[in-house]
């Protein structure tokens, strides 16, 4: 295609004159619009960076617990004193405790609300039906209805009093409990009182949940053994915060929690044979470990490969034998947010110092507690995976914050907490003794120990509402942990981390914008755990660039340390700290359920007309020459018919001779004339596109998916040569639906192709729109053979009564 000079001027401003009219119009969407009006408004105690406001508060609470494991009953008993100091500039009339095992009563908003067949809590599946399926319900939900119709499950609060001994009026409401006080408790100031309490542990294999007891039927010990993986397991303190006072959405299952900072004093008093391991550092390591584990602890600090506390021999020792009485064991947390624990006799323990130079705890312990079904999956990679987990992470927010960091194998899947992780993976027992594990399990062990290690970070110490926002530690530590994870082996099969990975999700009716509320989201890992993932990793390699990006991080880290942070304040410090606006970005990923697709749908190459008719009439001539012949003039030369002029010379005069791109006087003199005619500076730039008679492209994009997004271009050229062009997101400010770009090349530089998107960066839902030319799409035969139906009227029902046995064959 060809212009003359005047016609590009036109042809630019043609779509910012139709842009501007759809400002007012058609359908002109603003997807550029800022966030101010989403956004809660600026505070002293949230400033309009995204940091903590000069009269930021939080509150802090102290616990010091008493706990014993009665482990036949499989039991807890415990009393607490807690004391409570608020910080805020209200009184408060009244305290808030969470009573987190309560969502195991049977009469629990939880267990009330649990759709059949619907997502919600953890547990096993049921299948509604449909035409053509039968209504299912599952042997595990079968077991899990049995264990709760068999215990009685939820706490049983046996006092609440001040220190002086006075009774505290409280109210339970499902999993929430009221205490009032005997005066409201003013700014600055500290209440103390206690609080007895017991409850049955679940068992987590039937009732499946984040915490609870594992059985060992098979063990050598007579009655076999538990694991028992204590956690929500004491009556907790709500948070009351400047954004939303006291936090009382009930606990559903799905959203987690946030909680207050505080210092811990624990004892647990479990069989003695048990090996605990606790959030805190144990205090009285002399009265529950021998001589020789105290040194071989001491060793581990400076060891450059785990070592052995509890070796796999006294780990069976104890499988196999009795406990004789029981042990206290003491530890202490300072500032932190909750407090989880683990006992067994089955543990063995292993340990390696990991160093930080300089940090508050210059030597970590990395551990990890696990029984014999771990086997050699665990001793090679849960400890190494901790180790890589604290340097990985701390590069991207700050030193470790506490003096150890645990990996503990029972029956959760994988679950956080200070200091302390559960995670699940284990090996296969064979016939022959030994045991095995899949790909599928090394990565599952290396990825959920990243992934739970990680949190300590995120929100154990940036302590996020996972309650209200789950992105906000789900979705960011997802994306740090397949940050580590590429690192701990890119060759591993990682999923559901990056942008291509979330296509099938973000293209589904079943999608929901990631600020929807945990517990009202239907797919919980896809929205909260990968799509904000998919969105980092857009906005680190894509969008913003490493180097910003992670100073913008590792800022928000910082200021958050040991704090509060809401959405807001995540969104407000990536932008003011890496110096970009991303309100366009934040309302597409995070608000709303459009996807990535961009297509690429028409590409003009464009040339300067010389005005010259010695130059452009021959060209013309054959740029007509090279159109297709006449289908009917071919036909005729087939069929040798005769043509007239030819056979009859006397007709033919001037034009057949002389066609329409004939340069005339005329033409030449019309040339002359519009040279003159052209101003100083535009004979200039005529002149320069004459000589170096670029080419020019105008591609033509539309926006089919509704999320905007940076173009991105892979482009071939005739000489085989490529490059990588990428036009920011900023060119759908004005029309979020169709744009065009004009790209230039010198002369002999030849486009051939162009891909959108050609490394699935943006997770483009359609790659084949991608493509101009468009592509012949590859695909594959696949070459199978019918089943016969399973259903039993095509049963040889005949055959089968007289015990035939067919040969298969029809």
């Amino acid at each position: 295609m060809r212009f003359v000079l005047f016609v590009v001027a036109l042809f630019l401003a043609a779509p910012a004159a139709a842009q501007g009219i759809q400002q007012t119009k058609g359908n002109y969407e603003d997807k550029f619009r800022q966030l101010d009006e989403v956004l809660p408004t600026p505070n002293t105690y949230r400033n309009a960076s995204g940091a903590p406001g000069h009269e930021y508060w939080q509150q802090k609470v102290d616990y010091r617990i008493t706990a014993a494991l009665d482990e036949p009953r499989r039991r807890i008993t415990a009393r607490a004193t807690i004391r409570y100091t608020n910080n805020s500039p209200d009184a408060l009339p009244w305290l808030w405790m969470q009573l987190d095992q309560n969502i195991f009563r049977t009469d629990s908003m939880a267990e009330l609300t649990d759709a059949f067949g619907g997502p919600g809590r953890r547990g096993p599946k049921v299948s509604l039906g449909s035409a053509n399926e039968p209504t299912r319900l599952s042997m595990d939900e079968l077991r899990r209805q049995q264990a709760m119709a068999d215990n009685t499950y939820g706490y049983d609060i046996n006092a609440v009093r001040l220190m002086d001994g006075a009774d505290l009026p409280h109210t339970i409401v499902g999993t929430l409990m009221r205490i009032d006080l005997p005066a409201p408790l003013a700014p600055g100031e500290t209440t103390e009182f206690t609080i007895d309490w017991a409850f049955n542990i679940v068992e987590e294999d039937a009732v499946v949940a984040r915490s609870g007891y594992e059985h060992f039927p098979d063990d050598p010990r007579k009655g076999g053994n538990d694991i028992f993986l204590l956690a929500q397991w004491f009556p907790r303190m709500v948070v009351y915060s400047d954004y939303e006072g006291w936090h009382n959405k009930e606990f559903l299952g799905r959203g987690e929690f946030t909680l207050e900072f505080g210092d811990y004093e624990v004892e647990m008093t479990v069989p003695d044979d048990h090996i605990v391991a606790s959030t805190g550092v144990l205090q009285n390591p002399d009265a529950v470990l021998t001589a020789t584990q105290r040194q071989r602890i001491e060793a581990a600090k400076n060891a450059d490969a785990p070592m052995f506390i509890v070796t796999p021999a006294e780990a069976a020792a104890a499988e196999r034998g009795n406990p004789r009485g029981t042990k206290t064991w003491k530890f202490s947390a300072q500032n932190v947010r909750d407090f989880a624990w683990a006992s067994s006799r089955k543990f063995m323990w292993d340990a390696q110092g990991v160093k930080q130079p300089g940090a508050e705890h210059e030597t970590v312990l990395a551990m990890s507690f696990w029984p014999k079904e771990g086997g050699e999956l665990w001793r090679k990679y849960s400890t190494a995976a901790v180790v890589h987990t604290l340097k990985v992470y701390s590069r991207f927010s700050f030193d470790y914050p506490y003096p150890t960091a645990q990996s503990v194998n029972g029956p959760v899947g994988g679950m956080e907490y200070p200091m302390i992780t559960f995670n699940g993976p284990r090996t296969t027992l064979n016939k022959d003794g030994t045991r095995t594990y899949s790909l599928a399990e090394k990565m599952f062990l290396v990825g959920v120990v990243i992934h739970e290690i990680g949190h300590i970070y995120f929100p154990m110490t940036v302590n996020s509402d996972e309650r209200q926002w789950t992105w906000m530690d789900e979705g960011l530590n997802s994306f740090l942990d397949s940050v580590a994870g590429y690192e701990w082996d890119p060759d591993m099969p990682w999923t559901r981390s990056l942008p291509r990975d979330m296509v099938s999700y973000m293209v589904s009716s079943q999608q929901e914008p990631i600020m929807t509320q945990s517990d009202s989201v239907t797919n919980l890992g896809a929205n909260a755990y990968g799509k904000p993932s998919a969105a980092l990793h857009l906005l680190r390699d894509t969008i913003i660039g490493r180097e910003r990006f992670d100073f913008a991080l590792k800022e928000y880290a910082r200021r958050w340390k040991f704090k509060r942070p809401t959405p807001a304040d995540f969104f407000r410090t990536m932008e003011e700290a890496s110096g970009t606006d991303l309100d366009w970005f934040w309302r597409g990923w995070f608000y709303t359920t459009d996807h990535v697709d961009i297509s690429l749908d028409s590409i003009y190459r464009l040339r300067i007309d010389t005005n010259d008719p010695d130059i452009d009439l021959p060209r013309r001539r054959a740029e007509r020459a090279a159109e297709p012949e006449v289908v009917g003039i071919g036909l005729n030369e087939q069929q040798r018919l005769p043509i007239w002029v030819m056979e009859n010379p006397g007709v033919t005069d001037f034009y057949d001779k002389n066609d329409e791109f004939t340069v005339t006087p005329k033409d030449r003199k019309s040339y002359a004339s519009f040279l003159e005619g052209l101003d100083p500076w535009e004979r200039k730039v005529f002149d320069r596109a004459v000589k170096e008679d670029a080419n020019y492209y105008v591609l033509n994009f539309s926006n089919k998916g509704g999320l905007v997004m940076p173009i991105i271009l892979g482009l071939t050229f005739k000489d085989g040569k490529t490059e990588k062009l990428t036009i920011p997101a900023e060119i759908w400010r004005r029309n979020a639906h169709d744009v065009a770009k004009l790209l230039v090349f010198p002369k002999g530089k030849e486009l051939v192709q162009v891909v959108v998107d050609p490394d699935w960066e943006t997770g483009d839902a359609d790659i084949e729109n991608n493509h101009y030319p468009r592509r012949i799409i590859p695909s594959r035969i696949e070459a199978f053979k019918s089943e016969r139906s399973k259903s039993r009227v095509s049963r040889d029902l005949m055959g089968e009564a007289a015990g035939a046995e067919p040969d298969g064959r029809k």
